[in-house]
């Protein structure tokens, strides 16, 4: 065990992996709203959208506007790019950093993108060519690196060999997605040394889903690893739709509510972050899974 890191980085990915999956279309300026409510509360990383097809992923068209919209606020932006017209999108736009994905199970890449993870892996070095020539920082997010719902446990050696043509394209960080909510302690452990062991100085982020109600009990250990970047979703927004019964993200709040009471300086401010989740739960109009956006800080006091 290392000691527990004294700061964390978090990467609001709501924008993108929670509105992605909702039924109702934000406007572009309801979105900028949310957005400039996250960065208010202190948030300097977040995942605003995805540059895909308009016509597949119609949540997201608005993808250039929303990031020109929010360039220059204080925040890194970053987007997930699936292909070399997404890329040239996203550079065009003005895009702080690019994104590439693959799962490191064949089975759910196939039902993602319709492809093996060795062709994921091969189509994508020409998206790290473009964000190279664009001066765009690349990172890589692994899709059910700690398990798969239709292969069951995944092999850290399965992650890795996702990372390894993530490192060969130039990507500076990697991000562990816990897609379907399969993590558990011993899991984390274990797909972490993997990496490390391997990978010593690449940072690494965790990037948790509640759906079995240890998201955060998954970030405990992550922080008792030495884990200093994690990843979030605003209300607790998101999912998978490629797996029956995948619930959302760890909630944002939930997760800086945790670190505060750790001792964990994150630079957020709790209340605002809190009455954006607020805005959010308005905007879609149901309720979502977050928990600190229902009851506040522990120490917050009944008014009389």
């Amino acid at each position: 065990m290392t000691p527990v890191p004294s700061t964390v980085r978090l990467t609001e990915v709501g924008m993108r992996d929670g509105f992605q999956m909702e039924s109702r279309i934000l406007s572009v300026e309801a979105k900028e709203h949310i957005g400039r409510g996250l960065i208010a509360a202190g948030l300097r990383h977040i995942e605003v959208t995805s540059f895909v097809s308009p016509a597949a992923v119609p949540q997201l068209a608005d993808a250039p506007q929303l990031v020109r919209r929010l360039r220059g606020l204080g925040a890194e932006l970053s987007a997930l790019v699936p292909n070399v017209n997404g890329a040239r999108r996203a550079v065009s736009a003005g895009i702080d950093r690019i994104t590439v994905f693959a799962s490191a199970s064949d089975t759910h890449n196939q039902k993602n993108v319709r492809r093996s993870v060795t062709e994921s892996l091969s189509r994508l070095k020409e998206i790290g060519e473009i964000a190279r020539d664009g001066g765009v920082p690349l990172s890589g997010a692994v899709a059910t690196a700690f398990g798969c719902p239709f292969e069951g446990d995944v092999a850290p050696a399965a992650v890795l060999r996702v990372i390894e043509g993530y490192a060969a394209m130039g990507a500076d960080a990697v991000s562990l997605g816990d897609t379907t909510g399969m993590a558990t302690p011993p899991i984390v452990e274990a797909v972490v040394g993997a990496i490390r062991a391997h990978f010593p100085d690449l940072p690494i982020a965790l990037h948790f889903h509640n759906t079995r109600g240890i998201g955060l009990v998954n970030v405990t250990t992550g922080l008792a690893l030495g884990i200093d970047r994690f990843e979030s979703s605003i209300g607790g927004l998101g999912g998978c739709p490629f797996a029956a019964g995948a619930t959302g993200n760890i909630a944002t709040e939930d997760l800086v509510y945790l670190l505060n009471e750790l001792g964990v300086r994150t630079g957020i401010d709790l209340p605002a972050l809190i009455e954006t989740a607020k805005e959010v739960e308005a905007a879609f109009g149901r309720t979502l899974p977050g928990q600190v956006m229902k009851a506040g800080p522990r120490l917050e006091r009944a008014s009389a």
